[in-house]
């Protein structure tokens, strides 16, 4: 019977500059945690989204006048 030995595998663009890695399953499972946070964490994209929406939010909008308005005040107490 053959024993068949997996090593870590390089994926290289055409430059040559690794792009991604081939992992045998027992060092997937090392970092499988990782990568399941990483993956269902919020993208750029979605955090431009809710920051475009709070330029439209009543409730945000009016805590950011009352904060604005604290600081203006307590910059002209200085």
């Amino acid at each position: 019977m053959t024993q068949i030995t997996l090593k870590r595998q390089f994926i290289t663009d055409a430059e040559g500059r690794p792009v991604a890695v081939i992992l045998p399953i027992e060092e997937y499972a090392l970092v499988r945690e990782v990568l399941d946070q990483e993956a269902s964490a919020p993208g750029k994209a979605d955090k431009l989204a809710k920051m475009e929406q709070a330029a439209q939010d009543p409730l945000f909008l009016t805590d950011l006048r009352g904060t604005m308005s604290a600081f203006a005040e307590a910059d002209a107490n200085m």
